[in-house]
């Protein structure tokens, strides 16, 4: 990273992680790094936390493509960060070492009722907000799929398949494949609702379109990674794999295969 030298940290401040900041900010400043304030004058921004504050930082500084983001965990080891707040000698390694490398994560381009847009990394879903089910047209490259009745939906990248769409009995899928998947929350099927009833793996070029059968329960949550978001009134969401990536520092000795064996297996 050696044309890379002004950083901005991503995370909550407490009186318990002030010390660890401090710490790291001087080994950042022995190797030439230089802390910003504004995320826009950023060209490495790193996440201090687990997972959810990895989304947050990204979701928060706009999904930046001309930026590296590093996860630094102050907890277990998720599967957006590799370095450990508490292994200061560990991040030390890395800066001056050629055992970190660049990876890049797929996103989801998604709009709503052809206005809002907005990206995900792990994956959009689409819930009740009421305690009853609701109906959702699925058209996939405008071909007329099925018409699903249950709690909801979820759409989830490659990396994003081992969070929520895990969960709910989706497959894990490699990250090098480009695509997405389409997962049912607590469908109904009978006599007069029948789905799919599995997973969907769809390829990269494809386009997912869902559209909210208006009856009586059409104001359904969208979310975004960890976040819900404020859209209601959402009768069509349109959903693509996106040209833009997220770019990472990871080890190299920790592929996401490791992350799968170490935290399921």
């Amino acid at each position: 990273m050696p044309d890379r030298k002004n950083v901005y940290l991503f995370y909550s401040p407490s009186d318990e992680l002030e010390p660890k900041i401090q710490e790291m900010r001087a080994i950042g400043k022995k190797y030439g790094f230089r802390l910003v304030h504004d995320f826009n004058e950023a060209n490495i921004i790193a996440s201090i936390g687990g997972d959810g504050a990895f989304l947050q930082a990204i979701r928060k500084t706009n999904f930046r493509e001309d930026c590296l983001y590093v996860g630094i965990n102050t907890g277990r080891l998720g599967f957006y960060t590799d370095f450990d707040i508490d292994n200061l000698e560990g991040i030390q390694e890395g800066l001056r070492s050629d055992n970190v490398e660049v990876f890049k994560y797929p996103t989801l381009d998604v709009t709503v009722d052809g206005s809002n847009t907005f990206q995900c990394l792990n994956e959009c879903s689409i819930r009740s907000q009421i305690i009853k089910t609701f109906a959702i047209d699925v058209y996939i490259d405008d071909l007329y799929f099925e018409t699903f009745r249950g709690d909801g939906m979820v759409v989830s990248t490659p990396t994003g398949s081992t969070a929520y769409n895990k969960s709910l009995r989706g497959a894990i899928v490699d990250p090098r494949l480009k695509s997405m998947q389409l997962t049912e929350i607590s469908s109904l099927n009978n006599n007069e609702y029948r789905t799919l009833g599995s997973p969907l793996l769809l390829s990269g070029d494809r386009e997912l379109v869902l559209k909210v059968v208006q009856d009586g329960n059409d104001h359904p949550i969208i979310g975004a990674d960890n976040e819900a978001l404020s859209i209601r009134h959402s009768h069509e969401i349109r959903i693509k794999v996106s040209d833009k990536v997220i770019k990472t520092v990871k080890l190299k000795n920790n592929s996401f295969l490791q992350k799968v064996k170490r935290s399921f297996l």
